[in-house]
């Protein structure tokens, strides 16, 4: 058991109902395995799960627990900023390809 940091600039979902969630009512909440850290109150920028940039939001709240079937957990609480515009995601993606994604050399 222990605290998994996050990159304070990365959002990534992995689920699309939360995404769709997010860009069309302005908030969601993500569910992540394990205990994370996320940081409440900055800026992020929220990738797809094909790591496509998409949006910058910030977190409200970020709440780690055991669930019911005993799995360590971290609820996060986020609201949309604005979309990114097409050049914007193209680079932020392009980036964080680089930085975090892409293969490690």
């Amino acid at each position: 058991m222990g605290f998994q940091t996050e990159f304070n600039s990365v959002c990534k979902f992995k689920n699309e109902q939360e995404l769709y969630e997010l860009l069309e009512y302005g908030r969601t909440k993500m569910v992540k395995q394990g205990f994370r850290v996320y940081p409440t109150g900055q800026k992020v920028i929220a990738y797809t799960p094909e790591n496509v940039a998409v949006a910058i939001v910030k977190i409200s709240a970020s709440i780690a627990e055991i669930n019911f079937q005993g799995h360590e957990v971290t609820a996060v609480e986020m609201e949309l900023v604005r979309k990114l515009n097409e050049e914007e995601s193209k680079v932020q993606t392009l980036l964080a390809d680089e930085m975090f994604f892409g293969a490690q050399g």
